[in-house]
């Protein structure tokens, strides 16, 4: 049908009663409407999905260190004679676990974690490049391993779900095992000596080398140029360590 004809029918209509023509159909007007406000609620809800995501990533970036994974320090052992006393001071600990009572199995793993300690730090001093970074990570899960041991040894009935929470969180948060676990032993042991007087010299022998290691702790990572601060942390970590066996006695 040619458009001069379709012209001449639409005018021929407009003149019966009734019968009201439109240019375009509504129907196309209100689904072009719904496919702009779809396509307009979409957009919206990928910027606002967009700005959870970034909001989520910054506080993710921004949580305290002890939820993140440990980052390996290469600082320390500037010097040869540096190292040798690093690895002098760090063969106590071996001493400290082949004199640790063994009077039942969970004693015996916790005297073996204390070699281990030992061997790991003298390995985490001697090692220079690319692999000082994993044996400091080792270095710090040992003592966290440790740590563990300690206190399962002196409480077997401690909870299976605190165990296995710090058997899953000992590779990428040492530290933080470490904390909580010596936390337990201090309370354990401050008990113990209100209890025996025979224990009040030793824990209170624990408590002064315990103070001392924190203080040389935190002055080694504040003061990473000044030389064998990390050698006299070995040696107030050893004194405390060797203190808890009293507790295994």
């Amino acid at each position: 049908m040619s458009p001069q004809v379709a012209l001449n029918k639409s005018r021929a209509l407009e003149g019966i009663h009734g019968v009201h023509l439109v240019p375009h159909s509504p129907f196309t007007v209100e689904e072009i409407n719904q496919h702009e406000s779809f396509h307009s609620s979409s957009c919206q809800t990928s910027v606002v999905g967009a700005s959870q995501l970034l909001v989520l990533q910054r506080v993710w970036q921004q949580r305290p260190s002890c939820l993140r994974p440990i980052r390996c320090s290469l600082h320390g052992d500037r010097s040869l004679g540096e190292t040798i006393v690093n690895v002098l001071t760090s063969i106590p600990f071996v001493a400290i676990g082949l004199q640790t009572p063994r009077k039942n199995l969970n004693c015996k793993i916790y005297a073996n974690s204390l070699i281990g300690v030992g061997v790991a730090s003298s390995l985490y001093h001697v090692s220079r490049g690319s692999m000082r970074k994993y044996t400091r990570w080792a270095d710090y899960t040992m003592i966290a391993t440790a740590t563990v041991c300690l206190s399962r040894a002196l409480r077997d009935e401690n909870s299976k779900l605190l165990m296995a929470v710090s058997a899953l969180a000992l590779p990428i948060q040492p530290l933080m095992v470490s904390a909580v676990h010596t936390g337990m032993m201090e309370v354990a042991f401050a008990r113990r000596a209100l209890k025996d007087p025979n224990l009040k010299m030793a824990h209170n022998m624990h408590k002064m080398s315990s103070l001392l290691g924190a203080a040389l702790f935190i002055a080694d990572d504040a003061l990473p140029q000044t030389p064998f601060l990390h050698a006299a942390w070995h040696l107030a970590a050893a004194v405390g360590v060797a203190t808890c066996n009293k507790l295994l006695e």
